[in-house]
């Protein structure tokens, strides 16, 4: 690795790592750090990621049960004072790039002072519902292309990339990223499935005692769908940033996929209709109709 000090920050990197082989993870073994010129030697987990050897129209679910055997021992190592913080402050940025870069430098619209305000209380509501989760290690970006298929034969454990703005915030966000992919959009069968053995093995291990989330799925899925919808307004933000100030106009390809995800979320529920009703002004879409779901 060759970060230059005056560009990048190692010391974040280097310390998640060590998280995370705490953990039990498989992540890249720092060899050597010369910290004073950005120079670092790790071990090479792979040549293929995850998303690489996943068939998009039939996954392997047997790779999705190695994702959340990671993302699950990673979340149950969770301690507080040891992460930086995913709060109000940093949620509130985050949301930010959406109304700048996307709708104002992207779109080319600038908002009234009344649709600056709705989109304001629709943030404030979505930033309120999220910080209410329990909080534990959160990798901030948790989906195949950063996941590894390791050189290891009898290496049973995906490998973990890209780690070094791990957070401590929501349980609902690695799950989410990891089934609402930035890249590809998997099937709604599908995502219910992996996310439902996902929290069957979470409350194993104590990880879903949590107001009723131990007993309801639908508590805890609707929980999981609200964070989602905060990073998929995050990141339709970064991708118009990326294509208009890093000029990458590929990621704006899949700019479809988030307001698809963002649309389809807040058609579910009430409180989050405005907020529908307000990005398909935006978009010139119609109206979506849909519904939460409800105990099981």
């Amino acid at each position: 690795m060759d970060a230059p000090p005056g560009k990048e920050n190692c010391a974040p990197f280097v310390a998640v790592a060590r998280l995370l082989h705490q953990a039990g993870l498989l992540a890249p073994r720092i060899l050597n750090w010369d910290d004073t010129h950005g120079f670092m030697l790790l071990d090479d987990l792979g040549q293929h990621t995850m998303m690489q050897t996943l068939d998009p129209t039939a996954p392997d679910l047997a790779l999705f049960t190695k994702a959340t055997d990671a993302l699950l021992l990673w979340q149950h190592a969770s301690r507080p004072d040891v992460l930086p913080a995913y709060d109000a402050a940093l949620l509130h940025r985050e949301l930010s790039l959406f109304p700048y870069w996307y709708i104002n430098q992207h779109k080319q619209i600038t908002l009234n002072n009344a649709e600056q305000q709705s989109l304001k209380d629709a943030f404030d509501l979505i930033v309120a519902h999220n910080l209410n989760a329990p909080r534990v290690f959160v990798h901030r970006d948790f989906m195949p292309r950063n996941l590894m298929i390791a050189y290891d034969p009898n290496e049973t454990r995906l490998g973990v990339l890209d780690f070094q703005d791990a957070v401590y915030g929501p349980i609902t966000y690695d799950i989410a990223s990891l089934m609402r992919d930035a890249f590809v959009s998997w099937d709604e069968e599908m995502a219910l499935d992996v996310t439902i053995r996902y929290w069957e093995r979470a409350k194993e291990i104590g990880l879903m005692d949590f107001e009723d989330w131990h007993q309801d799925f639908g508590a805890f899925y609707r929980s999981v769908e609200w964070m989602g919808l905060q990073r998929h307004l995050k990141v339709a933000g970064i991708f118009a940033r990326l294509t208009l100030r890093d000029h990458k106009p590929v990621y704006l390809q899949d700019t479809p996929r988030f307001i698809a995800y963002i649309r389809h979320t807040c058609s579910r529920y009430r409180e989050l209709k405005p907020l529908l009703r307000f990005i398909d002004r935006i978009e010139g879409t119609t109206p979506e109709t849909s519904f939460a779901i409800g105990r099981i």
